[in-house]
């Protein structure tokens, strides 16, 4: 690339799997423009922070993540700093100016730009030439809308698991949520490329396909209407060479009794949904703008539990929303008793700017939601633990290897329903074991690879 100095480039992700799919499109990028990648931030000639904003402790994190790399940057003046991502959109202007050491921020719909950018960074110091001020076209990018070239240089982070977006953005107008703002309305892609995409990935010998959007389920081909995510499931799933398909993150409104079956039907489909359930109160819900009611919710429970299927759930909830009384959250603890989730993320209610919500009083005192999700932690660690010993114990599951566990003794995996199983293997990421489960503990589960004939579960 013309003019270009930076030859060494590190990402550090935060968020979810859509950060990290678009993290792959970024280093796809970087390497066709000539780019290697760092062994860590201490040999980069360029570090990126690729971030997410939808909770208020993950912008605080990248603000703080960023005072470090100040100090690294006054040991080596020659080193690049860029902000990607939700933040970078959110937040663009005024990480510039609280953190005049970054040297540019690209918004959620601007990746294809980054390279241009630190060619016009570079060109500029070469000719002696500041860098121009925040509001100039060379340190930031940012749009409302679909970039005009679609990123294919993706260089995937697994050999073994392909992300695949299928949309972007979301239309739903739930009170607390930055997503609108930050990745815009909903941006389907052609099914026809969609399924290219996945044949592509394939014959690459990638054996996962995960398939991405902030409201997946409610994808449909932008060329044809009726052509939903039930269809587009369905075709990925008649592909015959792909051992698992996931996805996320769904909205519950839209699961169909014809998804559902379909879920149940094909064994290539991961049993396990992801339904955030947010509250268990109803008026709680109306105020955030659920779109669903607490007895509706139970009721879609019901017809996962009903398929013939084991279909392991998770979801969401938020403690300490604007208003949540005492009893509020009695009914939030009532029905996660009676779904009995296998996994949860509980967070505590934080304002974020731009929403709805951001304009009514935080209403409940920062103890008390500290209180109240330490309760549903401590019921959600307990179902966990009833769950997986009556679940998993004892039977015979197929597990992907996805590397070591943390102390790197063990070969670590997951199962169809997304458990962590840790087991003793020597086999590489990507391989498909058989693992007797031996002991289960309230996140994860420990066994031992077996060389005999899969024994199925009991309630495979």
């Amino acid at each position: 690339m013309p003019g270009m100095n930076y030859r060494q480039f590190y990402i550090e992700t935060h968020g979810c799997q859509m950060n990290e799919h678009d993290t792959e499109k970024i280093r796809g990028l970087l390497l066709q423009y000539g780019f290697l990648p760092a062994s860590g931030m201490e040999d980069a000639d360029l570090i990126l922070l690729n971030t997410c904003s939808v909770r208020e402790k993950a912008s605080h994190k990248v603000f703080s993540r960023l005072g470090e790399l100040r100090i690294l940057k006054k040991g080596k003046p020659g080193l690049v700093i860029g902000v990607a991502g939700c933040v970078a959109q959110q937040e663009g202007k005024r990480i510039l100016k609280k953190a005049p050491h970054v040297d540019f921020v690209v918004g959620t719909h601007q990746y294809h730009s980054i390279p241009d950018i630190l060619d016009g960074l570079s060109l500029a110091d070469r000719a002696g030439v500041p860098p121009k001020e925040p509001s100039g076209r060379i340190r930031t990018a940012f749009a409302k809308g679909p970039s005009p070239a679609e990123i294919k240089e993706i260089e995937r982070g697994t050999p073994y698991r392909a992300n695949i977006t299928i949309m972007e953005g979301c239309n739903k107008k739930c009170s607390y949520c930055i997503v609108p703002y930050t990745r815009g309305r909903e941006m389907n892609r052609p099914a026809d490329i969609i399924l290219a995409d996945v044949r592509e990935a394939v014959d690459q010998g990638y054996s996962e396909i995960q398939l991405l959007g902030q409201t997946v389920t409610s994808y449909h081909d932008p060329t044809e209407e009726t052509f939903s995510f039930l269809s587009l499931l369905r075709e990925v799933s008649n592909e015959s060479r792909i051992r698992r398909i996931r996805f996320v993150s769904p909205h519950p409104i839209n699961f169909t009794d014809e998804l559902i079956s379909l879920i149940a039907e094909r064994e290539n489909i991961c049993n396990q949904v992801h339904l955030p359930l947010q509250s268990g109160s109803d008026k709680i819900l109306r105020k955030m703008r659920r779109l669903h009611s607490r007895e509706w919710y139970l009721d879609l429970i019901g017809k996962f539990r009903d398929n013939g299927r084991h279909i392991a759930l998770s979801t969401d909830i938020i403690t300490g929303f604007p208003g949540e009384s005492d009893q509020d959250f009695e009914e939030t603890l009532e029905v996660v008793r009676e779904a009995r989730f296998e996994q949860m993320f509980s967070f505590k209610y934080s304002v974020r700017p731009y929403t709805e919500a951001s304009e009514w009083e935080d209403s409940v005192p920062e103890e008390i939601k500290s209180e109240r999700l330490a309760r549903l932690q401590e019921l959600q660690k307990n179902i966990q633990i009833e769950e997986h010993r009556k679940l998993y114990a004892g039977k015979v599951f197929e597990v992907l290897v996805e590397g070591r566990s943390r102390d790197g003794k063990l070969a670590s995996g997951r199962t169809t329903t997304n458990k962590v199983v840790n087991f003793e293997s020597e086999e590489p990421p990507g391989a498909y074991v058989k693992v007797k489960i031996e002991k289960t503990s309230p996140n994860s589960l420990y066994g031992r690879e077996i060389i005999t004939s899969m024994v199925q579960p009991e309630w495979s």
